[in-house]
């Protein structure tokens, strides 16, 4: 199938301007659901694409830089291949997410594996893809060396504690988190480390998530710079590189002005010009690992009102529910909501908009002002690219959705099918029963 398209509408430095666009028309969204009904995930492969080389280009100033998106945004193989071929690596959390990773032909050099609490069999499997571990945990140091051996370059989580503020603001509260050790914790595992043959070292933390300002990567590389600078000189080890994680994101509601990510990667030159170089450590690489920011605003979750309810308020009920996006029934979490069809006309309407499972916290927005809506008419949720479909679950007996790729092109591939019931029964032991009655659903 092939469309023209919406996409979202992009300033050129990479923030985003106030009005949100849908990357479909209602047209188009008629055609695809004669193949694929609704609700469905859509990604822009082409803002995809682009968003990467702003990101590339932000930090081309540093020749060791690399990105290694964060799977567990978004962990679908077709969108991996993409990042991949514009030059991303892989932060990985668990088994399955490096064994993804090994199964798309990321390798050496290519794969991030930051967990927490980590099972000894996944330290195993991380060495076995030549991932780059980053330990979360001083007694991982002899847990790692017992199970899988000590690889030449590693990396530690480090957590500062206290709370993390950037011009007198506390963006969040590190010491209240369960990831990373302490200053005293990074010099003791540097050193056990490296008398277990570690040659070259990476220090990673990650101190705020969703910041929507231009400050907190430079601020959080000076951070990090500094303790670098001081943990080579304390210890004598190499510091190959500074991995920044995530945190960096997105405007979710209309009226924010976005990152400026060509002025975050100008602040984290800055601080590595003023700390690193003289510290004798220019050749540190720059990591980063980011989620969000890289997919969250190009997916969207396409649905259909088929229900209105009017009691003490005005309820639209969609086909979509928090198991296809939970963020606003876990987090409260807001996502703008347009109506393909309706974009000029007045939102004089007030509606929560909610999902079907069986808990009251089941709403995609509670009080919003939208153009009226009337059966059949399809809802757009944005920013839903990353933390939405990876997210699901199966409460209720409900099963996810496809997701859809919106290719350069214009053609509409799918790149992984809606679940079926035989899918939700699969891991039973009682399939038999199911033959018995036929089902081949």
């Amino acid at each position: 199938m092939f469309y023209t398209f919406f996409r979202l509408v992009l300033y050129s430095h990479g923030g985003f301007e106030m009005e949100k666009k849908s990357i479909l028309t209602r047209e188009q969204i008629e055609e695809i659901t004669k193949t694929y009904p609704t609700p469905f995930y859509i990604y822009d492969e082409a803002g995809i694409r682009a968003n990467a080389r702003r990101l590339r280009e932000a930090f081309a100033w540093d020749p060791g830089f690399k990105e290694f998106f964060a799977v567990k945004a978004t962990p679908n193989p077709f969108l991996l291949k993409i990042l991949r071929e514009e030059g991303c690596g892989t932060d990985c959390s668990s088994m399955t997410e490096l064994m993804l990773s090994e199964a798309l032909g990321f390798g050496e050099g290519e794969i991030m594996f930051s967990s927490n609490d980590t099972p000894p069999e996944e330290f195993v499997k991380a060495r076995q893809v030549h991932a780059i571990i980053n330990l979360d945990d001083l007694t991982h140091v002899e847990c790692l060396a017992e199970t899988a051996g000590v690889p030449e370059m590693v990396c530690c989580r480090f957590n500062p504690g206290g709370d993390f503020s950037i011009s007198n603001s506390i963006m969040d509260h590190p010491g209240d988190a369960k990831y990373g050790m302490t200053r005293e914790q990074m010099k003791e595992a540097f050193l056990k480390l490296s008398a277990l043959g570690a040659k070259r070292f990476g220090i990673h933390s990650f101190l705020a998530s969703n910041t929507v300002t231009n400050e907190y990567y430079p601020t959080l590389a000076r951070l990090l710079f500094e303790l670098a600078a001081e943990l080579a000189e304390e210890t004598g080890v190499k510091i190959a590189f500074i991995n920044l994680s995530g945190g960096v994101g997105i405007p979710y509601r209309p009226e924010q002005e976005g990152n400026d990510i060509a002025v975050i990667g100008e602040g984290v030159r800055r601080a590595y010009e003023e700390v690193l170089v003289p510290a004798g450590m220019g050749d540190v690489a720059i990591y980063t690992e980011l989620g969000r920011f890289m997919l969250a605003p190009y997916g969207q979750l396409v649905t259909r009102a088929i229900h209105e309810k009017h009691i003490y308020k005005e309820y639209i009920g969609v086909d979509a529910c928090a198991v296809n996006l939970m963020r606003p029934a876990m987090y409260g979490a807001y996502h703008h909501i347009t109506v393909p069809g309706k974009e000029g006309l007045p939102c004089d309407h007030v509606y929560d908009v909610t999902g079907s499972l069986c808990e009251n916290n089941d709403k995609f927005a509670i009080d919003r002002a939208l153009p009226e809506i009337a059966m059949g008419d399809y809802i757009v949720i944005h920013d839903a690219g990353a933390h939405g479909y990876a997210m699901g679950y199966n409460y209720n007996g409900k099963l996810k959705c496809a997701e859809l790729l919106l290719r350069e092109d214009g053609s509409v591939q799918m790149i992984r099918r809606a679940e079926t019931p035989r899918d939700y029964f699969a891991t039973f032991d009682f399939c038999d029963i199911l033959k018995d009655m036929n089902y081949e659903g």
